[in-house]
């Protein structure tokens, strides 16, 4: 039985990922069950995060949001097994039920980007009704469901799109998006935009993609066309409000910690991995994927799912995926 490993000794410019026969399961455990895997979605590895976890292997396991028979969950960090196979071995508190009228792909799809999105309005910024919410890149997988979560609870949702194309996408959004603000000729001043839609109170809460923490001599050109400036998502924030940022090496001069404080602002790391670093909070996690399955059930948000590969397929995609090329989620159907 077949697995696809990420071989860590690579560079960021060498990424190689190789099928590597497996082992036979061994035999289940208390608390532990065996998963028949019809679905796995694709998601770029941290590999800074796991070296700095001292998670260094010769090949580490690709593929963690999952869906199978009869359960589905996001396999923790520390698995030996890689979801692109037929079987893995996962424990129980790691899974929960995949309702009826959910596809494998759309649960595999959507669960990663659903427990980020839930995790950032909900448990970071505590979305409520009548809230101001700015979602960067939000035609990307992760942003569409952001954005539409932030609908189902009655916020007023102001997004960035990176192309002609995404701008296209988010004004086909129902309910309709308050502005989508075109980033892509690099010439819209997103704080200035999200002031003037806001009548000049900024925003609640924002969501950000990344930003730029230098002058723009100190910076890559395509990150200067399409994020902005860290000084620009404080201007725009409102008196209370919530910064949630990707940016895991985001630096605040003082000047800039006097602004968050005057305005009694509050920023928040979001970590794609937080729930799975510590046990603590395991009961809250369950909680989150089970409401996460339940609103993609309802209807509440559907994911941006690419058409599902074959596993044969899934070295080329799993390489594009670690390059952040594309925008639809890849899912890989067994």
């Amino acid at each position: 039985m077949k697995g696809l490993y990420f071989q860590q000794s690579s560079t960021d410019e060498e990424i190689t990922f190789v099928f590597q026969e497996r082992e036979n399961l061994p035999v289940t455990e208390d608390n532990f069950v065996k998963l028949q895997v019809k679905a796995c979605a694709l998601s770029q590895i941290n590999t800074k995060l796991l070296a700095e976890m001292k998670m260094k292997k010769d090949l580490f396991p690709v593929g963690r949001e999952i869906a199978g028979i009869v359960l589905d969950g996001i396999l923790p960090l520390d698995s030996e097994d890689p979801g692109l196979c037929d079987v893995v071995r996962v424990h129980e508190h790691y899974l929960v039920h995949k309702p009826e009228k959910v596809t494998w792909t759309e649960a595999a799809g959507s669960i990663r980007d659903g427990v980020r999105a839930y995790t950032a309005l909900h448990c970071l910024s505590h979305l409520s009704p009548g809230k101001s919410v700015l979602i960067m890149d939000g035609a990307s997988a992760f942003g569409t469901i952001a954005i539409q979560l932030a609908h189902h609870r009655g916020a007023k949702v102001i997004s960035t799109a990176c192309s002609l194309e995404d701008k296209q996408c988010l004004e086909r959004f129902r309910p309709p998006i308050a502005r989508v603000i075109d980033v892509s000729n690099g010439k819209v001043h997103v704080a200035e935009s999200c002031l003037e839609e806001t009548g000049g109170l900024g925003v609640d809460i924002v969501l950000d993609a990344g930003v730029r923490l230098y002058s723009k001599d100190d910076e890559p050109a395509v990150k200067l066309q399409l994020l902005p400036h860290k000084h620009d998502i404080i201007t725009l924030l409102g008196v209370g409000g919530h910064w949630v940022t990707t940016e895991e090496n985001l630096q605040l001069d003082p000047p800039d910690s006097r602004c968050l404080f005057l305005k009694g602002a509050t920023l928040a790391f979001l970590n794609d991995e937080v729930w799975n670093l510590s046990n603590v909070q395991q009961g809250k996690y369950l909680c989150i994927l089970k409401d996460v399955m339940e609103k993609l059930s309802t209807g509440v948000f559907r994911p941006q799912l690419d058409e599902p590969i074959p596993l044969y397929e899934a070295k080329v995609s799993m390489e594009a995926v670690q390059k952040n090329q594309g925008r639809k989620k890849q899912v890989v159907q067994f």
